[in-house]
């Protein structure tokens, strides 16, 4: 546990040391993608490896929102790059949240729900990956609290990155493509988000009403 311990505040230091660097390099203190994007752009060639930094912290630390990020690599370094910058730097924070969360909190919730289909040892894969697939679709979700949730569930780590990556590509390369010229609707994002929630909520539910269902042995959830 002490390994364990050290392991996540050599991450947070590495972490707070990323970001003392982003203010002595002169980082804005407002994350408007124009603003963003200009002083990324007066960093010369270390640009696109500031820009990961501040996704991996925004990611991390969880009330940085990551979106402006997003617009702000388009806006920097065009759609393609910028949408590879963004991501890089997104995937890299989430898989620092979920083994965080891994290190510090996954025996104990094993422990704690030995026969639960999402948190067990054995829990299911399919169910799981779909699940991440699904609220990384949807920007409404925090990106840190999933990762972080995620890091205590039965998931695999390949199969989380993996959900992570295909899930935020589509939103990644509308902002990148796009940057502060567009919104999401609040309303449609919440309606969006509150569907999610109500599939993932009743499909437990469902498939417990009915384990022998084609649906429950294939999520592997009865």
């Amino acid at each position: 546990m002490a390994l364990r311990v050290a392991v996540v505040l050599l991450v947070l230091t590495a972490l707070a040391g990323a970001w003392w660097l982003l203010q002595i390099l002169g980082m804005p203190a407002s994350l408007a993608p124009d603003m963003l994007s200009e002083w990324l752009s007066s960093q010369g060639s270390v640009g696109p490896l500031l820009l990961v930094m501040l996704m991996i912290i925004a990611v991390v630390v969880g009330p940085i929102p990551t979106l402006p990020v997003s617009a702000t690599a388009g806006l920097a370094f065009g759609v393609l790059t910028g949408t590879a910058i963004a991501a890089s730097g997104a995937l890299i924070g989430a898989m620092a949240a979920f083994w965080i969360a891994r290190f510090l909190g996954r025996e104990v919730i094993c422990k704690r729900f030995p026969d639960n289909p999402v948190f067990a040892r054995g829990g299911s894969q399919r169910f799981l990956t779909i699940t991440i697939f699904l609220t990384r679709l949807i920007p409404v979700f925090s990106f840190a609290l999933i990762s972080y949730a995620a890091g205590v569930t039965a998931i695999h780590a390949w199969r989380f990155a993996a959900a992570t990556l295909i899930g935020m590509l589509p939103m990644t390369i509308v902002f990148a493509g796009l940057g502060n010229t567009f919104t999401l609707h609040p309303v449609w994002t919440v309606l969006a988000g509150l569907a999610i929630l109500v599939v993932m909520v009743w499909l437990p539910w469902s498939i417990s009403r009915h384990p022998n269902s084609r649906l429950a042995h294939w999520l592997k959830l009865r």
